[in-house]
C-alpha cells in the first residue's frame, strides 16, 4: 500500500511529540502534564491505525478481483485489526 503525504506528516507529529514528552521528562515537568501530553499521543496514533485500516479496506474493496467471500473476510480482518489497536 502507498502511504500518502498526509499519513507521513500524522506520524512525523506524533514523533515529535514523544520527543516532547522526553524532553518534558529531562526537565522534570509535572506528572499531569506529561500525562496529558501521552493521552494526545495514545488519540492520534488511535487515530492514524484507523486512517489505515480505512484506507487499506477501501482499497481492497475497490479491487474487482476479489471473490464476496474474500471480501466478507478483509472486513472482518479489517474490524479485527481496529478491536486489537484498542
Amino acid at each position: 500500500m502507498e502511504y500518502s503525504q498526509d499519513m507521513k506528516n500524522r506520524m512525523k507529529r506524533i514523533e515529535g511529540q514523544v520527543r516532547g514528552i522526553v524532553k518534558m521528562m529531562e526537565e522534570e515537568k509535572d506528572c499531569k502534564s506529561i500525562i496529558t501530553q501521552m493521552s494526545a499521543i495514545r488519540s492520534a496514533v488511535d487515530r492514524a491505525t484507523a486512517y489505515v485500516v480505512a484506507k487499506n479496506l477501501e482499497v481492497c474493496l475497490r479491487d474487482d478481483t476479489e471473490t464476496e467471500a474474500e471480501r466478507e473476510e478483509m472486513i472482518e480482518e479489517a474490524i479485527q485489526m481496529l478491536v486489537k489497536s484498542r
